[in-house]
C-alpha cells in the first residue's frame, strides 16, 4: 500500500480526494496544512488553525501544520515534502480540479522532492464532483465567501442539493465547487471521519474582500 500525505485545507475537495485515494489503495499518513507565520490561521481558507487540528483528531490522521509566509511558501512546502520522503512517504494527494497553473506548481514542487503527485479529482465535471461529495454522505459548511458574489447570509450553510439550487438561482458566475475561490468550506463529517465536528458558536466577520464564518467553539462528537 502506497504511503501518502494529502495537501489539506479542511475543505470539501481535499476531503473527497482523500476518500478517493483511500479507495485506490493509498494510505493517508499525514494531513499537510500550511498556516500563517504566527501559527494562528490556515493559509488556504483563513480558518483558525486549531479547528484543523480538531479535524485531524476527528479523522484520526496525524497533522503537520507548516508556518509560512507568501515569500517562503514554496521553500517550506518543498522542505516538508523532502522530510516526508525520508519516511518513505513518496506520494502526495491533492484536491485540485481544473486550475492548470496550480497543477504545474504541484508537479514542480513534487519533482524537486521525489514525490509522485496524485490528483483524484483532476479534470472531473464540477457538478458531478459536488454531487458525489453530497451523495457519499460528507457534510461541509461554508466558512468563507467572496463578498462581491455571496453575502454573509451564506456563512454556515450546509453544502447540500438545496445549497446548489440556491447558488444556481443567483445567476452569478459561481462554479459548483467554488474552484475560483467564490466560497470555501470546512468538512465536519463523512465516511472517513471517526468523530464528527459540531460547531457550537460562530459569528460573521468581514476581512478585505471576503466574509468569514469565525468559529468560536467546536465539540467532537462520537459517531
Amino acid at each position: 500500500m502506497a504511503k501518502a500525505f494529502i495537501s489539506w485545507s479542511g475543505g470539501k475537495d481535499c476531503c473527497l480526494a482523500a476518500h478517493k485515494a483511500i479507495e485506490q489503495g493509498i494510505k493517508i499518513n499525514y494531513l499537510l496544512n500550511t498556516v500563517t507565520e504566527d501559527g494562528q490561521r490556515s493559509c488556504s481558507h483563513g480558518i483558525a488553525a486549531r479547528w484543523i487540528r480538531q479535524q485531524s483528531e476527528a479523522l484520526d490522521i496525524p497533522l503537520l501544520q507548516l508556518p509560512t509566509t507568501n515569500d517562503s511558501y514554496q521553500s517550506v512546502f518543498v522542505d516538508a515534502l523532502q522530510h516526508l520522503s525520508e519516511e518513505r512517504i513518496t506520494t502526495g494527494v491533492f484536491g485540485d480540479i481544473d486550475f492548470e497553473p496550480h497543477r504545474e506548481w504541484i508537479e514542480k514542487v513534487c519533482a524537486q522532492s521525489g514525490v509522485t503527485p496524485v490528483l483524484p479529482l483532476w479534470g472531473g465535471d464540477q457538478n458531478k464532483i459536488i454531487l458525489d461529495f453530497i451523495d457519499l454522505g460528507f457534510k461541509a459548511i461554508v466558512i468563507a465567501t467572496r463578498a462581491d458574489l455571496m453575502g454573509k447570509e451564506w456563512l454556515g450553510r450546509m453544502i447540500d442539493k438545496e445549497f446548489l439550487k440556491d447558488v444556481a438561482d443567483l445567476n452569478k458566475d459561481i462554479t459548483p465547487c467554488g474552484e475560483a475561490g467564490e466560497f470555501h468550506t470546512l468538512v465536519v463529517d463523512g465516511p472517513i471521519f471517526k468523530k464528527r465536528l459540531e460547531i457550537c458558536d460562530a459569528e460573521a466577520s468581514k476581512r478585505g474582500e471576503h466574509w468569514f464564518w469565525d468559529i468560536k467553539k467546536v465539540e467532537l462528537v462520537e459517531k
